[in-house]
Parts: C-alpha cells; sequence; structure tokens
C-alpha cells in the first residue's frame, strides 16, 4: 500500500488528569488488605502455629499436660511418628475413623450434587420472578442451630418417627428400620442435610449468570434441551461443580457432631470423633494436634488442586 492511499493514523492526545480520575500513591489499594491481613494473621497463622507448637512439643511428666515447644529448634516429632503409625497400620487407632470419614464424606457429597444441581438450576432458570421465595424456603431451616436440626432428625428416624411410617405406608419396609443405631447410611444423610446450601450457592451463582443467548445458539444449531444441557449449561458450570465439592465437603471431614447425634457407635467414628475425644484427655491433646496437623495435609491437595483448576480456567478465558 502506497503512502498517498495509507490512511493517516489518528494521533492519540494524553488524556487529562480529570478525565482519567484522580491519581493515588502506590500504597493506596494495597492498603486495603490491611485489616484482613491482620484478622488472618492472628485468628488463622497463630493458632496454627500454636497447633505446630503443640504437635511437636512435650509433656509435662508430673502434671501430665502438654508443654508447646514454641522454638522450632527443639521440635520434636514423636508424636507425629505416633500419629502416622496409627493411621497407616491395619490394627491402628486412627486407620478405621479416617476411612470412615473419607467414605461419608464422598457419599454425602455425592448426594449433595445429586440434590444441589437440579435445585440451582431451577432456580436459576425456571423460578422466574419466585426466585427469591424459593431461595428463602430453602434457606429458612439452615437459619436454626445446627444442633436442634440433628435433634429433629433424631425424632425423624426414631422406629415409630415419620420416615419409617412413610417407607412402611409405601410398602418400601416391612417393619421398622432402625436407623439410629449406629447406621453408616444415617450419617451420610445427616452430612448431607447439613451441608447442602454449601453446594447450592456456587452452582446457582454460576447457572445464573449464564447468558441465554448460549442456551438460544445451541437450540439454533439443532441440539435438543438434553443435548444443549450436556453441551452448553454442564462445560460452562464445570468450576462451580468443583467449587461446590471443595467447598461442601471441607467442612465435612472436621465433623463430629453428626456421628455423635445419629449414630454414636464405633463403626462410624470419623476422624473429628477422634481428635475430640483426645482433645478431652490432658495428656492426649498433643496426639489430636498431630490429627489435626494431617488433615489439614491431606485437605490441602483438593484446595490446590481447586485453586490450580480455576486458575487454568480464568486464564482460558472460562471462569
Amino acid at each position: 500500500m502506497s503512502s498517498e492511499t495509507a490512511l493517516p493514523l489518528k494521533r492519540r492526545t494524553p488524556r487529562s488528569t480529570a478525565e482519567r480520575g484522580a491519581l493515588y500513591p502506590r500504597w493506596f489499594w494495597p492498603s486495603f488488605a490491611v485489616p484482613g491481613s491482620v484478622y488472618l494473621l492472628l485468628f488463622f497463622l497463630f493458632p496454627f502455629y500454636v497447633v505446630l507448637a503443640v504437635t511437636f512439643g512435650t509433656v509435662d511428666p508430673i502434671l501430665r499436660q502438654p508443654v508447646p515447644a514454641w522454638n522450632p529448634l527443639h521440635w520434636n516429632a514423636s508424636i507425629l511418628t505416633f500419629t502416622f503409625s496409627n493411621i497407616t497400620h491395619s490394627d491402628g487407632l486412627y486407620q478405621a475413623p479416617l476411612v470412615h470419614t473419607f467414605a461419608f464424606v464422598a457419599g454425602a457429597t455425592v448426594i449433595c450434587l445429586l440434590i444441589g444441581y437440579p435445585f440451582a438450576y431451577f432456580l436459576a432458570r425456571k423460578s422466574g420472578r419466585f426466585k427469591g421465595l424459593f431461595l428463602v424456603l430453602f434457606f429458612a431451616p439452615f437459619w436454626i442451630s445446627y444442633m436442634l436440626r440433628m435433634l429433629s432428625w433424631q425424632s425423624l428416624l426414631l422406629d415409630n418417627g415419620y420416615v419409617n411410617r412413610i417407607l412402611m405406608s409405601l410398602g418400601i419396609l416391612s417393619h421398622p428400620y432402625g436407623w439410629l443405631d449406629g447406621k453408616p447410611v444415617t450419617v451420610i444423610i445427616g452430612l448431607a442435610y447439613g451441608y447442602v446450601p454449601f453446594m447450592v450457592l456456587p452452582l446457582y451463582a454460576s447457572l445464573d449468570r449464564i447468558h441465554p443467548s448460549f442456551l438460544e445458539a445451541g437450540r439454533d444449531l439443532g441440539c435438543s434441551p438434553l443435548r444443549t444441557f450436556l453441551r452448553v449449561t454442564l462445560p460452562l458450570s464445570r468450576q462451580a461443580i468443583l467449587a461446590g465439592l471443595v467447598i461442601c465437603s471441607l467442612p465435612m471431614f472436621g465433623d463430629y457432631f453428626t456421628q455423635q447425634l445419629l449414630a454414636d457407635t464405633s463403626n462410624t467414628r470419623m476422624i473429628g470423633n477422634a481428635i475430640v475425644e483426645q482433645l478431652v484427655v490432658p495428656i492426649f491433646v498433643s496426639r489430636a494436634a498431630a490429627l489435626i496437623l494431617v488433615l489439614i495435609v491431606l485437605l490441602l491437595v483438593p484446595i490446590l488442586y481447586y485453586l490450580r483448576s480455576t486458575n487454568r480456567a480464568a486464564e482460558q478465558g472460562i471462569a
């Protein structure tokens, strides 16, 4: 292209200070992170260091109380070694509770996903102007104390409770089922009921942001409603599903209250119950701290995977 036919380039003139807005010093916006950083330092990092100090500390031979080792140079790994040996050995003190925990959490998380995704899809796509009402009706029971809600489940699951009555009237059961006799399925149901809101919220937020034009494009290309859901809606909500799985399952690993109220037997004992049992005996507090540390290390794996997946999706522009 010759210089005669080339279009002249429009020279950009620098914008004035009024057009660009006020200029702030470099420290201005980072300063907003100071309150949150102080909060995390005081209520997360310091308590975590206390757990480390107790884990690698010693026990007073006279008072039989844990003695934290604040200096990392004086840390003793004997309690941590004891904890690992009782987790890895088949006859260890903590292997069965850890296996129960992973099994119960996996089952409850799947139930939460099976319940939460259809409900979140309904709220985002089909509820119309009643969306707020359905949200209030769904979350209203969860404003009540967790203990009271679990106690209500005790009443429902009694031999003469409504659950057995309904199942027997439908012909599913011929006699009352002992839901409260230490059944693992009872713990799974209780966990799913207690933590299903953590699954619904991220799913609803993601599904509600999907623009209707994406769905219309799928239908215009000849896709059936099911195929549109599988090829458009489900992939776009994949990050929300992952977020729901992580947010929903993480608090379950530390739960101990559900098992105590609904199935308080040894065959349903979870790692949270093992930690609480060690905490009530002063001489075993360091064991509880070691269990907490092991549990944190195990849970770092899904957290790091979630963060990596989220960053990768953000780079690809699909988050």
